[in-house]
């Protein structure tokens, strides 16, 4: 699986690239821990504007990698300093035996700590385009991200 190889190698020079090049702060990498098929993930966040930010994440499950990215639009918690929710959406693509393309909703709550720890809760929705429209719902994860200033 040579081709596979590449594509986690490429997918994770990307993935560098981007944190390197971006200046602004809440910039964010760590790990997801979570259920169905998605055991761990490398998650990040980049911010965009004042709400929108890129959120993407390389799913390492045992049967082939995962790779998707999500638009989320923050949204403070009403009186409860560093709460946020948010909901987004976005594409994910799947190498396994064979490439997949999906959409994701990606919904969830996070702290961000007084310190540069941000620790999240999220669930990942999702529909296979490629395969006839197959629903999945057990992408759920938790977070820890380490807040690069």
């Amino acid at each position: 699986t040579k081709k596979m190889k590449k594509l986690i190698l490429t997918s994770t020079l990307i993935f560098a690239i981007v944190f390197m090049s971006s200046a602004q702060s809440n910039l964010e990498a760590g790990l997801r821990f979570g259920g169905g098929n998605d055991n761990i993930a490398i998650d990040g966040t980049i911010p965009l504007a004042a709400k929108p930010r890129l959120h993407p994440s390389i799913y390492l499950n045992d049967g082939g990698v995962t790779i998707g990215t999500y638009f989320d639009w923050m949204f403070p918690f009403p009186d409860v300093e560093g709460l946020s929710v948010y909901p987004g959406v976005g594409p994910e693509f799947f190498f396994y035996n064979e490439v997949n393309l999906g959409v994701a909703g990606n919904f969830g709550i996070e702290y961000a700590f007084d310190f540069p720890l941000t620790v999240g809760f999220d669930w990942r929705p999702g529909i296979l385009l490629t395969t006839g429209g197959d629903f999945h719902s057990a992408n759920w994860g938790l977070t820890a991200r380490y807040r690069i200033k």
